[in-house]
């Protein structure tokens, strides 16, 4: 009877070994910024996707880029919160195309107990920044796209509001000198433990991510925030200088508005998943995570080298869907 029972169970065993082995793993690289509607986004997958378990890493985005064109590293995604990151970094040799898919802009998160909190404003709030005792922070611009965001909002503020203050003639030079560097973070979401533990007061960050941790943040201008298409013009006239894909290599970045995009890198291990994840992402629930944690989607999205794209992608753009 024994031998019986234990023969009967060898082919539930086989079953549940089998299963297991059945299961698929993609690798997506992405932006710090993206990591909650990711997540979100992975287990809505995950779910329509039994067989595959996606395995999300986040990383400034420069620095997700550098993990691919520099060290090798394999992944089905790789999702930028600068399309340009992956315009200048990984085409041609290491990604086709870009799909532009999502829009963001620059606020000031602070705690309700920061310095001055109850009196910051969108008029005055490098004053306030600039006042002693107050500590600021933004993440390192070769390493994440809000660093040399936060340089360009501060750019284009100097010119803003020099008009009318003459506080703030050279302003990006007056916020560099009085930020010690060890408030200067790999990338923005590491900057949010230093505010919620007191060391910082205020720190430059997307809007989205302020609304996800339901923190407090000032909204500024449509003229400085990186945000607006019809800004365009004003933005281009501000840059910052980035490392660039060789040492000694130097890369300029020009202000635009603030556009996320994603690419399948050609080292994928499995594209089809990348392709089909991305096709999620684009698709109506992907919109819908994305718009409930803040981001705008862009629509339709946009692509360079539409010709390249796989068929389903290429079919999901056309449909407007």
């Amino acid at each position: 009877m024994r031998i019986w029972r234990l023969l009967a169970a060898v082919p539930l065993l086989l079953g549940l070994s089998c299963s297991k082995s059945e299961i698929t793993t993609m690798h997506v690289l992405h932006a710090g910024s993206l990591s909650v509607p990711f997540r979100e986004a992975a287990a809505a997958f995950m779910a329509e996707n039994p067989g595959i378990k996606v395995r999300l890493e986040a990383h400034g985005s420069r620095t997700a880029a550098r993990q691919i064109s520099d060290l090798g590293r394999q992944a089905e995604v790789m999702a930028s919160a600068d399309s340009q990151v992956i315009r200048n970094l990984l085409i041609p040799e290491h990604a086709h195309w870009c799909i532009d898919f999502a829009t963001n802009e620059m606020v000031i998160m602070y705690r309700e107990d920061s310095r001055y909190s109850r009196e910051i404003n969108a008029d005055n709030w490098y004053r306030i920044l600039l006042r002693e005792g107050v500590q600021y922070g933004h993440s390192d611009p070769n390493a994440d796209p809000c660093g040399y965001r936060t340089v360009m909002t501060w750019q284009l503020a100097a010119r803003y509001y020099a008009i009318k203050d003459p506080l703030a003639r050279n302003l990006d030079e007056k916020l560099r000198a009085a930020m010690p560097l060890r408030n200067l973070r790999p990338k923005e979401v590491d900057l949010i433990a230093m505010l919620e533990a007191g060391e910082l007061d205020y720190i430059f960050i997307y809007r989205s991510v302020a609304e996800q941790h339901r923190a407090p943040f000032l909204i500024l201008p449509d003229e400085i925030n990186l945000k607006s298409p019809h800004q365009a013009q004003r933005y281009a006239t501000v840059s910052v200088r980035l490392s660039g894909n060789a040492p000694g290599e130097w890369i300029e970045m020009r202000g635009t508005p603030m556009v996320y995009g994603v690419t399948l890198p050609r080292n994928a291990e499995h594209p089809a998943l990348g392709v089909r994840f991305i096709a999620f992402l684009l698709g109506k629930e992907g919109r819908r995570i994305m718009s409930r944690n803040g981001q705008s989607s862009i629509s339709p999205p946009r692509v360079d080298y539409p010709e390249r794209l796989p068929r389903k992608l290429a079919e999901l753009l056309a449909s407007g869907e």
